[in-house]
């Protein structure tokens, strides 16, 4: 499934649907370079989960827990994962197979752990379409 944003808000309300319809267990990796809006769709997701604190990138912290909503969250940042023993050590297994929902942004660097199946939401630019525009792609994997 392809989606168009327009603006800002557009993200965030297309992640927002996402959260709505989220069920327990399931895992979406964010693809996009930085300043596509990957922080702004994690946002949305999180208040259609009912989540009401402040969602911010988890750059130095490798995942974000956030246990208020109608299903946990967990957003995942790991760009600056050195190998895979460290998703070892916090854990990943129980959050990646429990009852939330992950997002893991530059999941590429940990292919080999995520789950069989996964969903792969790609946020890109285009400036020919216009500043804010963005296309989000939606894959079942």
């Amino acid at each position: 499934m392809i989606l168009e944003s327009h603006s800002a808000e557009e993200t965030f309300r297309i992640g927002k649907e996402i959260g709505e319809q989220a069920s327990p267990g399931k895992v979406y990796t964010l693809v996009g370079d930085l300043g596509v809006g990957k922080t702004v769709f994690t946002q949305g997701v999180a208040d259609g989960l009912g989540i009401t604190e402040p969602v911010s990138s988890p750059t130095f912290t490798i995942v974000q827990q956030y246990e208020e909503g109608r299903l946990p969250l967990y957003h995942f940042d790991v760009y600056r994962i050195g190998d895979l023993e460290e998703m070892e050590e916090i854990g990943y297994e129980d959050l990646f197979y429990g009852e939330g929902l992950c997002l893991i942004e530059w999941a590429s660097r940990i292919e080999e752990l995520l789950p069989e199946h996964y969903t792969r939401i790609t946020i890109e630019k285009d400036l020919e379409k216009g500043f804010d525009y963005r296309k989000i792609q939606i894959e079942e994997l």
